[in-house]
């Protein structure tokens, strides 16, 4: 046998033995933001665990959750799945992320998206961690081609923002960029989420409503947004209602939301 040979040999027999020492990761998520970028992006057999909130009528991927086993929040469930990789957005368990950092796991934290670029930095750094890069820069293509389907969309006509629970979001939000994406301008000029005064939009009306969260009925059905008022409010200037499963989380998602505005706006040359 020639050296070069017998050196392909042995590097082929150390990839084989590599490969067959290695073994799936093993990943978990803690909370229904973190659910669902690891139904998305990890194996199926690599996922230990998800959070109660994986079912909930709001998450987005919760058919794909069935049959996985559920875990609650806690150092004590983690510890007992014993993961190499936790996917965490919030939990109110705050010193969770530390002390599994210390019995070894890695947790990859989403954070918080004030804009598309913030949703693209999220997909990335959980595919990454996941060994699914690839996955994850598709998953980016389809969001961005969405945004550029809907750009425009509404040519700059202005539009206020409402939940349920009387709340609006205004500049610096990723209920901004998902206005901002379909051509819709934010009447609203404080920056963040905040709450607004409804007797204020009635004396003043905008042009156009964009709803969201109206969908949730866990919420209670007196709610200020729900009042007699607001529907009246709402009759004839509601652009669209946006439900809570695209609104909350800072995911790939959100996109479908500028996509739904889009497709309401009038069509170029509409009256």
């Amino acid at each position: 046998m020639s050296l070069q040979a017998a050196t392909a040999a042995i590097l082929l027999s150390l990839v084989l033995v590599s490969a067959a020492g290695a073994r799936p990761l093993r990943v978990m998520s803690v909370d229904q933001c973190s659910d669902q970028f690891v139904l998305a992006l990890a194996p199926r057999n690599e996922i230990v665990g998800v959070s109660p909130h994986a079912f909930d009528p709001d998450a987005w991927l919760r058919k794909d959750a069935r049959g996985l086993t559920v875990r609650r929040p806690t150092l004590e469930e983690a510890l007992a799945a014993h993961p190499d990789i936790v996917v965490s957005y919030w939990t109110a368990e705050g010193r969770l992320a530390d002390a599994l950092q210390a019995h070894g796991a890695r947790v990859v934290r989403i954070e918080d998206a004030y804009d598309f670029g913030g949703v693209r930095a999220n997909i990335r750094r959980v595919a990454a961690a996941l060994g699914r890069g690839p996955q994850g820069e598709a998953m980016i293509a389809r969001m961005d081609a969405k945004l550029a389907a809907s750009r425009g969309a509404w040519g700059g006509r202005r539009a206020v923002y409402l939940t349920p629970g009387a709340f609006t979001a205004g500049p610096d939000t990723l209920v901004g960029a998902i206005m901002a994406g379909a051509g819709l301008t934010d009447a609203v000029r404080a920056p963040g989420y905040g709450p607004i005064s409804l007797e204020r939009l009635t004396l003043d009306p905008p042009n156009l409503l964009v709803l969201g969260f109206f969908d949730d009925i866990d919420g209670g059905r007196w709610e200020p947004g729900r009042s007699p008022l607001v529907s009246r409010l709402a009759k004839g200037r509601t652009a669209a209602r946006l439900p809570g499963a695209w609104l909350g989380c800072p995911a790939w998602f959100a996109a479908d939301a500028t996509a739904e505005l889009a497709r309401a706006a009038p069509k170029r040359g509409a009256p």
